[in-house]
C-alpha cells in the first residue's frame, strides 16, 4: 500500500521541483543511488521499470525506502498497461508515470487514489488527462517540445501542471528556461544519474549534484 496520497505526492513534486529517475538491475546499487539522492535533498524517486524482473528490484528498493529513508516517496515509471500499474501499486508505489496517455491506467490509479502522470504531447491529450483527474502532466519527450511549448499551453491554461522529462539537465540555463516557462517540476534521469556516476560508483558526486540542482531550481523559480 502507498505511504503517501496523490495530493501529498503532488505537493512534494511542487515543493521540491524535481523527480530523479533511474533504473538499475542491482538492488545494492539502487540503494546507494537512493541514499545519495536522499542525502542531497530529493524526496521523490521514479524507478523506471524497463528490465527483466524489474518488479523484484522495485519491491526491494521500496522496502528499503520505507525503512531507511523517511519522507521519500518512491514511484515507478515506464508503465504501459493497467496490469503493470496494479502490480506496482500492490508493491507500494506512491505514483505511476507512463510514456503515453492510457485511460485504463488512469482508472486503476484513481481507484486507489494514486497519483499518475501520463506522457502527453498535445493540448488535446493534456485536456483529456485532466478530465481523467491527472494532477501533473508529464511532457514527453521534453526535448522535442521545449519550454516554448509549456509557455504556450499555460497561457490559456494556467491551471495545468507540467513535468517535462527528457531534455532536462542540471545546467542553470536549462532549468531557468523550463521554470520560467511555468513548469511545476522536472524529471531528470541520465543528465543527473549518469552512466559515468554508476560505473564509478561516485555516490558522493551524485549527492552533490542533486543538492546543487535543487538549489538551482529554488533560485530560478
Amino acid at each position: 500500500m502507498a505511504q503517501y496520497t496523490r495530493i501529498e505526492v503532488a505537493t512534494l513534486m511542487k515543493e521540491t521541483g524535481m523527480v530523479p529517475l533511474f533504473y538499475h538491475p542491482d538492488v545494492e546499487i539502487g540503494k546507494k543511488v537512493l541514499k545519495a539522492c536522499y542525502d542531497g535533498g530529493a524526496r521523490l524517486m521514479e524507478f523506471t521499470a524497463r528490465g527483466d524482473f524489474a518488479h523484484e528490484v522495485f519491491s526491494a528498493l521500496n522496502k528499503y525506502v520505507i525503512k531507511e529513508l523517511s519522507g521519500m516517496a518512491m514511484g515507478v515509471g515506464s508503465i504501459t498497461d493497467a496490469a503493470a500499474a496494479s502490480q506496482y501499486i500492490q508493491m507500494g508505489a506512491n505514483f505511476i508515470v507512463t510514456p503515453s496517455l492510457r485511460e485504463d491506467i488512469a482508472v486503476v490509479c484513481n481507484r486507489r487514489k494514486i497519483l499518475w502522470s501520463p506522457g502527453c504531447g498535445s493540448l488535446t491529450e493534456i485536456n483529456r488527462a485532466e478530465e481523467l483527474g491527472c494532477e501533473i502532466i508529464k511532457l514527453f519527450p521534453g526535448s522535442t517540445y521545449g519550454p516554448g511549448f509549456v509557455k504556450a499551453i499555460r497561457g490559456p491554461q494556467p491551471w495545468t501542471n507540467i513535468m517535462p522529462t527528457g531534455g532536462v539537465s542540471t545546467e542553470e540555463s536549462n532549468l531557468r528556461g523550463w521554470f520560467n516557462a511555468g513548469v511545476t517540476c522536472v524529471g531528470m534521469g541520465s543528465k543527473l544519474i549518469s552512466k559515468e556516476i554508476l560505473e564509478k560508483q561516485d555516490y558522493k558526486k551524485l549527492e552533490e549534484d542533486v543538492r546543487s540542482a535543487l538549489q538551482t531550481i529554488k533560485s530560478v523559480r
